[in-house]
This record gives C-alpha cells, structure tokens and sequence, in this order.
C-alpha cells in the first residue's frame, strides 16, 4: 500500500515475497521533515488518472470467487475516489484543519493502448496462461497475465492470493521516480520492475471478510505510494519522517482504531486517521495539505506520472 499491510505491518511499503507459504519481507518506506514541495496551488484545475484494472482469476464466472464482479470493482474506484476527493457524506470526509482534498480523480480508462473501446477492466484466466516468471517477482508474475503502457495508465493488479493471506498480504506500490527527499525509499518501478499497483483480491474494494481492512483503503494507501506518499514514521527517526510539516513525526506504524492517539515526537496526537498509517479501514479519511502538494509535485515533475494526464486511455476512441 511499497508497503504490505500485514496485521501490524500492512500491505503497503513492505516488498513482498510469495512463494508457496508466502513469506514476506519486510521493506520500509518513509516520510521526513523537510520538502522541496510547495504549498499546492488552490487554483489547480483536478487531475484526472486512467485506470485499469487487472482481474486475475482461476476461471470462475464473472462475480464468483477471485473472478470479482463489476459492481464491486466499480465501488473500489468510487471509494477511492471519496478519499481522495474528501467528499462530504461519505467515509471519505474528515473536518480535520489540516485536511484536503486531493483534487485527483480516477477514471477507468475508456480506450485501450491499441485504440479500442475498453470498460478499463480486463479479466485473465490464469489457469490457462504457463507464466514462466517466478511468483515471488510479484509484479512482474502478475504483469506477464496482462500489463497496459505504464506511462498512461495506472496498472492495478487484483491478486488472487489464497485466504491464509488475509490480513497478512493486503497490497503494494510501485513509487515514482523524482528528486523528491525519501525518493530513494520507494520500491523502484520500470525499469527495475512492472509499475502500478497489486491489491489482494480479498481486500479489494468492499467485502464481507471478517477484517479491520474490508472497506477497500489499502487501494487507498497504496496508490498514495504510486504517487509520491511515504509513510508517517518513515524509517522510524522523528527527524527523517514523511517529509510533510503537517503530519506529526511519528517512529512507528498504529493499527486498529485508536480512541486516543499515541503522541507524536513532537507532543502532538499523532495523526492516526491518515491513511498512510495501518489503521483500520473504518477508521482512515484523511489526506494533508502537505500529503497534497507533494503528490502534485510528482503529477507534474515525474516523467511517468505527468504522461498519465493526457493518455489516450482518457477518451474514447
């Protein structure tokens, strides 16, 4: 979510390893104090990013098992939307003083690479695919099934990992390449490796698992990572946190939902409903202004994040 939330740790800033009993190892991502960004810009116009979604199943019918349905991806991406909206009346929403709204959108992308008409979801049977990358290269397993130009679309790949992954294995991003501080902290895209985004199927979007992460956030958290945020505690130093003046330098993840934060390094509570922390899904709905202006930063100075806003996969063919 970069990460892997794993209970306590996440999907989300860790690199993962899977190979038969999934072992994980554990990657950190960080935020620190000081940032070259500026503050964003209220007059900037919204910035929308193609999306398309890669559903990798083992040949169930449409809306069965790891085959998810329409309507639950089609809800993963409004609730994405929420967050980084902060749209009132819905679980996106905060009224926090340092809260904003990201003014980026996420559009399933309407035209494929080639120029054909697409609902920007593609379903792959991968029971009949002789994938020869080794699982534990993540990304690029998931890839080989299907990977759309990572310079105009964001790639999200729904893993089918088996249940004893819930909780463990949540999701992960590729982070962007800029002159950013803590850039270097980020799991590295192209060329080292296939860019985007890989949910777990069971925490993708909504769902009716027995969970703290069922409301679809680590989509949330991990795309934050695609876009340039890094974790509140950072490599767990107050000094070299997340690079955002309005999050309270933190030295360790939360999790749960806390009725009274932890204190920051600095004496404040620290900011537990972000949702670059591991906190409950339920409890997460807030990006800061600073969070804000360095994913901007990024839309507009990394070579393959500003391609996103003018794909192709924007418009109809």
């Amino acid at each position: 979510m970069m990460a892997q939330r794993i209970l306590s740790i996440d999907y989300k800033s860790f690199r993962f390893q899977i190979f038969m009993c999934f072992s994980i190892l554990f990657f950190l991502t960080s935020c620190g104090k000081e940032d070259i960004v500026q503050d964003q810009d209220p007059n900037d116009d919204l910035y929308r990013i193609p999306v398309v979604v890669h559903v990798i199943h083992k040949g169930e019918v449409i809306g069965e098992g790891y085959n998810l349905s329409e309507e639950r991806i089609l809800g993963q991406i409004e609730t994405l939307n929420e967050d980084y909206r902060r749209k009132e009346g819905t679980r996106g929403f905060n009224d926090h003083p340092d809260g904003a709204d990201t003014k980026i959108e996420f559009v399933l992308a309407k035209s494929t690479p080639d120029g054909q008409p697409t609902n920007g979801i593609v379903r792959i049977n991968s029971t009949l695919v002789d994938n020869p990358i080794p699982p534990n290269h993540r990304f690029d397993y998931l890839a080989f099934y299907s990977y759309w130009d990572y310079e105009h679309y964001l790639n999200i790949w729904v893993d089918p990992l088996q249940p004893l992954a819930i909780d463990i294995v949540l999701g992960f991003g590729t982070g962007p390449n800029t002159d950013l501080p803590g850039n270097d902290l980020f799991s590295p895209g192209e060329p080292t490796q296939a860019e985007g985004v890989i949910i777990n199927s069971f925490h993708f979007g909504e769902s009716g698992i027995q969970s703290d992460y069922n409301l679809g956030r680590t989509l949330t958290h991990e795309v934050g990572h695609y876009l340039g945020l890094l974790h509140l505690w950072g490599n767990g130093d107050c000094a070299t946190n997340d690079y955002c003046e309005d999050t309270p330098p933190v030295t360790s993840h939360n999790t749960g939902c806390p009725s009274n934060p932890p204190l920051a390094c600095n004496g404040e509570p620290a900011l537990v409903e972000n949702y670059m922390d591991y906190n409950a899904d339920n409890c997460m709905n807030m990006f800061t202004n600073d969070q804000v202006a360095r994913m901007h930063y990024v839309l507009k100075n990394s070579v393959a994040r500003k391609s996103l806003l003018d794909s192709p996969g924007l418009n109809k063919p």
